[in-house]
């Protein structure tokens, strides 16, 4: 028998949860519980949830939530290829790129762990030939540099796991990225490459992505203009694409690899929308610690007992910031400068997924679903936004992510400590800061306190970290979207402004409000 999904507001948890006393954080956050809040994540990363505004009945009354919600069964049907993405009647299998957890899942004949592991080896073998030369550039230079181009999830995940990985070891191969359909965005990537050695590579499911193809289009054109004897720009090119997209048998690439439509945008890092890339830049022994990894925590994400599965207490807890203590937004803020582009990503993997008012059934939502996501490395968000999350009228939970060691081996003692212990000095200040803020008779120079945190950290960011780090995530906002009973792997809100972008360039009827637009804007 199947299991049910219901409201979060028809659940007897839900109820008592709206019922149970409050925590004083500034009590609650001690030496005691600092010790006793954490749990593993995998990939050698730890959860900790100390700081945050729960103590042991509340996270007992989560765990009953997690019970009634029947989180962990649904995770096992999506794993087992249950049609969980019920707006567009598909499975859920990202997953099954790092591993298998499930049962084996056959689709039209295909077992779909086979495909995808298939395509991992087709890519490694590909990045052997580019990397040893035996596949040259037009003009038989060897390729140095990769340059991918995608929009959304073919480019926030893999250009974020690139940067972060990029110091801790030396590419193969250097990476860029164009994603924007402005041409300053095309215009500034080509002025660093040299076209000559640079292997473009096109992702796109549908084959049809309107800014992917004019940006592919745009380099084409500019390689022609370069006038490079001998050149040819579809032996610069490879795809990603679906099995059935325009891209996957075209004479303008060199090569092509598959994804399907199991797999959403925003999931696809793990598949070959970053296979491809992170493969070619860092090689395969880099790509394959950072996917097991993530195996690691999409494993540690099965255990029923919530205290012993970060990614499911991590996404409770933000039920409970959301839903009971009424908190609009969330706040990551990684405490590594190599993970600039993470919380970029993470915007888009969360509000994507749960910023949806209807639930599975298409039914209008009498509660709130996901928050605003929003974040910067530390130290720097400390002198940009830190001060409104620290005496703002809001209060916006906060996640940290930390490391004990540096990426880059140099540092430099001044004023007789490290960069990296400022760093880190700097993060557990502010999770203190935060939770227990600090009394003032001047009003201005009052911190309330009481402002939820959590923290997962490691010795150090390695790929197996980072791919711990990139499912933990992923899990965690799957849980809320059961939890909230949403469809978190379908996207319709960004098909409207495609649908209206296609009548102002393509002319015909449109609304008076776009075509008063389109004159101002001179299209």
């Amino acid at each position: 028998m199947g299991v049910s999904y219901n409201n979060l507001d028809k659940t007897a948890a839900f109820g008592a949860l709206k019922k149970a006393e409050k925590v004083d954080l500034k009590k609650n956050l001690t030496a005691d519980r600092l010790k006793k809040a954490s749990l593993s994540v995998g990939g050698g990363l730890t959860y900790n949830y100390a700081a945050k505004s729960v103590n042991d009945e509340i996270v007992s009354l989560l765990q009953n939530l997690a019970d009634e919600q029947e989180l962990i069964a649904k995770y096992k049907e999506l794993l087992n290829g249950e049609i969980i993405n019920v707006g567009e009647g598909r499975k859920v299998m990202h997953q099954m790129t790092r591993g298998q957890q499930g049962d084996a899942v056959v689709s039209e004949g295909k077992n779909l762990r086979d495909f995808y592991r298939g395509e991992q080896e087709k890519i490694y073998d590909f990045v052997g030939k580019i990397h040893s030369g035996e596949i040259k550039g037009s003009t038989g230079k060897a390729f140095d540099t990769v340059c991918q181009i995608g929009i959304g999830g073919s480019d926030l995940g893999p250009r974020a796991l690139y940067l972060a990985l990029c110091h801790y070891t030396e590419p193969v191969m250097d990476a860029a990225f164009i994603s924007n359909v402005d041409p300053d965005d095309a215009n500034a990537v080509l002025e660093t490459v040299d076209l000559e050695t640079t292997l473009f590579i096109l992702v796109s499911k549908s084959g049809t992505t309107q800014e992917t193809l004019a940006n592919k289009n745009f380099v084409v054109e500019m390689s022609r203009k370069a006038g490079i004897e001998g050149f040819d720009p579809a032996k610069h090119l490879i795809a990603v694409t679906s099995e059935t997209s325009p891209l996957a048998k075209s004479d303008d690439v060199l090569a092509a690899f598959f994804m399907d439509d199991f797999i959403g945008g925003r999931y696809s890092s793990t598949s070959a929308v970053g296979g491809a890339v992170l493969s070619l830049a860092f090689g395969e022994s880099v790509f394959e610690e950072f996917l097991g990894g993530a195996a690691e925590a999409d494993k540690a994400a099965l255990e029923g007992d919530i205290t012993k599965n970060a990614a499911l207490l991590d996404g409770l807890i933000g039920v409970y910031e959301r839903n009971v203590l009424g908190f609009p937004s969330t706040a990551v803020l990684p405490y590594s400068q190599a993970l600039n582009r993470f919380p970029a990503h993470l915007q888009q993997l969360d509000m994507e997924s749960n910023g949806k008012s209807v639930n599975r059934k298409g039914e209008p939502m009498p509660y709130s679903t996901g928050p605003v996501i929003f974040g910067e490395p530390g130290t720097n968000g400390q002198h940009s936004f830190y001060q409104l999350l620290h005496q703002g009228t809001d209060i916006v939970p906060l996640q940290f992510i930390g490391f004990k060691k540096s990426q880059i081996d140099f540092d430099l003692d001044y004023e007789g400590s490290s960069s990296q212990a400022k760093l880190k000095a700097n993060l557990i200040a502010q999770i203190v800061a935060f939770a227990k803020g600090s009394a003032n008779s001047n009003p201005n120079k009052n911190f309330a306190g009481g402002r939820p945190s959590s923290l997962i950290y490691g010795d150090r960011l390695t790929p197996r970290a980072l791919g711990a780090l990139l499912a933990h995530f992923e899990n965690k906002v799957m849980f809320q979207g059961f939890c909230w009973n949403v469809n978190s792997f379908d996207q319709e809100g960004v098909q409207l402004g495609k649908i209206l972008t296609g009548q102002v360039l393509g002319g015909g009827d449109m609304d008076e409000a776009l075509i008063a637009l389109k004159e101002i804007m001179e299209i």
